[in-house]
């Protein structure tokens, strides 16, 4: 079983040499979820060895172009591979129009079923929900309309303790109904109790991923509890009026955040390109939450590890 976040670009508008526009992969036990697709997208999974093929899912927060500019490259050289499943993108409604004009005007027409689903201008609601996970947005304050998301992994079954089904001689088809947690009852009447025979599973993951966005405390409630709260910085808290004029957050503006929901750990991006040492956000943001890290190209958090 894995929960990984694997981070493939944190700057924000304009990229650097060293670091590339939004986009980030999110691996749910071997089911893949692509959060935005800002430029390169595609040439950073295949950097970091991760097969785009086995993306289903892509949430894109907003159409400022650092953070969908990759997105069309990205579909088509999945066209081009031979690809045959479905593809489904979760965005606001006029991405459709520019994929399918994009499209249209390369007289592309795709191998594979292309699914768009439009997200909430005013109202958090779920997006995707099946037995493994439950996906959200979340409505964020920036200069246009834009969504973060929160990916929760639903529970999992309780574990079989091996050592006690033998000790009882329970029957194989059994072993789902004490998954589930039941108990057992022998053919003498003998109960036997669920916690005697299985072990609570890890607790289920939480992932809150916050892009561009004014400070916005009405969010708090939402993310509570989460165990990672990705929260853009795109300024130092110097620049406060600049982040506000332009529908960002400053270092410990996203610690507060942090603080506010109790989150267990935050990772932090969007970086103005103005900023060579990113350092100084990572020590400034900690003024005000201590567990936090930089996002940086090839950053894999394990959730395990939180």
């Amino acid at each position: 079983m894995s929960f990984k976040l694997n981070i493939l670009g944190c700057s924000s508008a304009i990229p650097t040499i060293n670091r590339n526009p939004t986009a980030q992969l999110l691996n749910v036990n071997e089911r893949f979820f692509l959060i935005d697709c800002g430029e390169s997208t595609q040439i950073q999974l295949r950097k970091y060895q991760l097969n785009f093929q086995r993306i289903n899912h892509i949430f894109i927060s907003h159409l400022h172009g650092d953070h969908y500019f990759g997105l069309i490259g990205l579909i088509n050289s999945m066209h081009l591979l031979g690809r045959k499943k479905e593809l489904h993108i979760y965005a606001h409604e006029e991405l459709e129009l520019i994929v399918n004009l994009q499209l249209s005007a390369s007289n592309t027409e795709l191998n594979y079923p292309l699914f768009f689903h439009p997200l909430s201008e005013n109202e958090s609601l779920v997006i995707l929900e099946d037995d493994n996970i439950k996906v959200s947005n979340i409505i964020l304050d920036h200069s246009i309309k834009c969504s973060g998301f929160l990916f929760e992994e639903k529970k999992s079954p309780r574990k079989i303790i091996s050592s006690a089904i033998e000790k009882y001689n329970i029957p194989h088809d059994k072993i789902n109904s004490l998954k589930n947690g039941a108990d057992w009852i022998s053919e003498n009447g003998e109960v036997v109790t669920n916690n005697i025979l299985t072990k609570a599973s890890t607790s289920p993951y939480k992932y809150a991923y916050c892009s561009d966005t004014r400070f916005n405390e009405r969010i708090v409630n939402k993310i509570k509890d989460v165990h990672l709260l990705y929260h853009e910085t795109t300024f130092m808290h110097e620049l406060i009026d600049r982040a506000e004029k332009t529908g960002h957050s400053t270092t410990l503006q996203a610690a507060e955040i942090a603080k506010k929901a109790n989150v267990k750990k935050l990772v932090i991006g969007h970086f103005s390109q103005r900023y060579k040492n990113l350092n100084d956000l990572l020590v400034q943001t900690k003024k005000g939450f201590s567990n936090v890290v930089l996002s940086y190209p090839g950053l894999v958090i394990d959730f395990q590890e939180i």
